[in-house]
């Protein structure tokens, strides 16, 4: 392996690499369109399109295309070459400033929730010239928005770009009032933990529900999963360990900060986690290092999973979205600092958190909401269905300290007086961590647990800006026409403190009590996607959206119908890849073992000797039994799944797949889960979880 320092971000179109090959005046205009995004006049793109077109040749590259995000999901790329045809039957490598900005994807098969009709085909891609492009398989990949004919957002990172824009903008007026002349831009960031599991290819591809799903539809457990907690942080497996320093290297290649890896709880499943990067990079770089898993765990014979719950009865995959916000000097707005005015800042903008979570609590649980991280919430160290907040011991002092006006001793030595010229000082990483938390004050940041693995990390971070900016535009409405700001700004923290504690909460998110006390809170419990998915599309939301610019109506009603169809067609996928493995492969090797036992009590019969046949017995009807039931479950899905074509309106649809056909599908699998137990081993169609799970080695 190379040199990491010389390895880092040698597939990558970056700044060192523009300062290089282009001219000043160039490179000066592409830093003014990064920076302000103005737009790059064409005969500086063509400079630029030539220089990048020179430098990925020189690393092998014989095509490009437009890296986008489509409402799928996933990435989306077309390639092109760079050849161009000379006269003579030669070519040269040729590559514009107009290919560079835009580009021209067919858009009509792409998910676009009824803004455009299939025979509207149209679709721009368009450069975002504040993530850099990068090579990929002999391409030279250009990071785009995507967009239709007239105008929206077909994308995830254009709303995500937006949001980013919205928050600065309000964030940038509450600096100003702390006298901030420094700052240009204020910036969240993210650094999104991955996790994942990974298997032997060989048994990933005799087990359909994992090619087609995602996620095992049935499956025993195992005598032993996670119990002893032996695996997690344990030594890594050679295998492992080798699929880890390649997508260590390559991510390295790609300008991912890849930072720690490490096995997680449960077999099987292990993490990665980067370094924090602006906000719309991190999703460019999540999404990257997604794809590579999956490329790289193939290259080393396993196969990496993504789903949010592959495997039931042990820990699923999550995706802790770590979220802050800071200046483009460098300062992270949720330090606390060392002086009261430093702390001040850092109050507001912690209240302003905490209110924008309390108000906003319904659209940060669409976020996470997904057919797949329904199995994961509220179960084996995932965060439940409802939103709360931790802050800890010390924080929490200190805020209801502020709220009654009284004094704060904190664990140090010092005596915190809270009135209007002093503020507390917030020593960093007082307290404990919960892991139960949906959303957990981790020192600087904020930690959103709630997404699951195979999420792109878009949408949460267009929610939480969004609301966030929506809270500091209020403040900065107030601040600004304070005539005493110390003591308004005072006065606002402990309004805003005692009007959306009740979002904190410092204990057992897992404990049956606690959705009682939430229930009592007024905080909500939206336990399914089909709940939470209304949520997106209501005034309160729209409302927020449009108003800082992020969505248009539109826009927003056309991902509530994409969400919507998305987690009918899962549940479809599903149930049908149940109905195919039953019939299949589970019955016939049920009827098989059962030929076999009817064929030994028979030779027993036949021998004219007094064998015992109580266990043959025993088995056969059990089995017999089991066998009679599943027919029966079957019936009753492949009703349910004939029933839904009847229901043309996507909600009713959707309730209708939550209540009928996902209950039927939980009703089959629990038959057939009970008869694997049973069969004989060797007749069992399916690797069993314990194959699985144990399968790296």
């Amino acid at each position: 392996m190379k040199d990491v320092a010389s390895l880092f971000g040698s597939m990558v179109f970056n700044d060192a690499v523009m300062q290089a090959r282009l001219p000043k005046d160039i490179y000066k205009a592409v830093k003014k369109t990064e920076a302000e995004g103005t737009r790059l006049e064409l005969d500086a793109a063509n400079a630029v399109a030539t220089a990048m077109k020179d430098w990925a040749i020189e690393r092998g590259a014989t095509h490009f295309t437009h890296w986008f995000q489509p409402m799928t999901g996933i990435t989306a790329e077309k390639h092109d070459s760079f050849i161009s045809p000379m006269a003579g039957g030669r070519v040269i490598m040729e590559f514009s400033g107009k290919e560079l900005v835009r580009g021209e994807p067919d858009a009509s098969s792409f998910p676009s929730g009824g803004l455009r009709a299939t025979f509207e085909a149209r679709g721009y891609t368009v450069w975002d010239a504040t993530s850099y492009a990068f090579i990929k398989d002999g391409t030279l990949c250009i990071p785009t928005a995507f967009c239709s004919y007239s105008g929206e957002a077909l994308d995830k990172k254009t709303p995500l770009l937006r949001s980013m824009e919205a928050i600065d903008r309000q964030a940038m007026r509450i600096l100003k009032l702390f006298g901030n002349t420094t700052a240009k831009r204020v910036i969240t960031t993210v650094g999104p933990e991955q996790e994942y599991f990974l298997i032997d290819k060989e048994m990933y591809v005799k087990r359909p529900d994992l090619v087609y799903t995602g996620r095992t539809l049935f499956g025993a457990r195992p005598p032993k999963g996670q119990e002893l907690e032996d695996h997690y942080f344990g030594s890594l497996k050679p295998r492992v360990s080798a699929f880890m320093k390649e997508l260590d290297e390559e991510l390295w290649k790609l300008g991912v900060h890849a930072k720690t890896k490490h096995n997680e709880v449960a077999p099987a499943q292990h993490e990665l986690a980067p370094i924090f990067s602006t906000t719309n990079i991190a999703t460019d770089h999540n999404q990257l290092t997604m794809e590579l898993m999956k490329v790289i765990a193939n290259k080393h014979g396993m196969a990496c999973l993504l789903h949010e719950k592959p495997f039931a009865g042990v820990n699923g995959s999550g995706k802790h979205n770590n979220w802050s916000i800071g200046t483009d000097t460098g300062v992270n707005l949720l330090e606390p600092g060392e002086t009261p005015y430093e702390n001040a800042q850092f109050l507001l903008f912690l209240v302003a958190v905490i209110t924008a979570v309390d108000e906003y609590q319904d659209l940060l649980r669409v976020s996470a909401a997904s057919a797949g991280n329904d199995h994961r919430l509220g179960a084996n160290e995932a965060p439940p269905a409802i939103v709360s907040m931790f802050v800890g011991e010390e924080l929490m002092g200190i805020l209801e300290a502020i709220e009654s006006g009284a004094s704060y001793k904190g664990k140090g030595k010092h005596q915190m007086e809270i009135g209007v010229t002093v503020l507390p000082h917030f020593p960093k990483d007082t307290t404990d961590r919960n892991r139960t938390s949906p959303f957990a004050f981790t020192g600087n940041k904020f930690e959103f647990r709630m997404l699951g693995s195979a999420f792109s990390i878009a949408g949460p971070n267009i929610v939480l800006n969004t609301i966030v900016a929506e809270v500091l535009s209020r403040f900065a409405d107030t601040l600004e026409k304070s005539k005493k700001f110390t003591d308004d700004l005072a006065e606002l923290i402990k309004k805003s403190v005692g009007d959306h504690k009740r979002i904190v909460f410092n204990g057992n998110n897992y404990a049956a009590e606690w959705v009682t006390e939430a229930e009592k809170r007024g905080l909500s419990n939206l336990r399914t996607t089909v709940d939470a998915l209304p949520e997106f599309v209501s005034k309160k939301s729209v409302d927020v959206f449009t108003k800082h610019r992020v969505f248009t109506k539109q826009e927003l009603h056309s991902r509530y119908e994409i969400f919507l169809e998305a987690y009918c067609k899962t549940l479809h996928i599903e149930a049908l890849t149940m109905v195919d493995l039953v019939k299949g492969k589970i019955i016939p090797a049920s009827i098989d073992y059962q030929n076999e036992l009817a064929r030994l009590l028979k030779l027993k019969k036949d021998s004219g000797a007094s064998f015992d046949t109580t266990l043959e017995n025993h088995l056969l009807t059990a089995i017999s039994k089991l066998s009679a039931s599943i027919l029966k479950k079957l019936e009753v899905l492949e009703r349910a799944i004939k029933d839904s074509k009847d229901r043309s309106e996507i909600k009713a649809l959707a309730t209708f797949y939550r209540d009928k056909v996902f209950p039927a599908m939980s009703e089959l699998r629990e038959v057939v889960d009970e008869l694997e137990t049973l069969a004989d081993k060797k007749r069992w169609p399916l690797p069993t979880y314990g194959d699985m799970l144990f399968s790296v080695i």
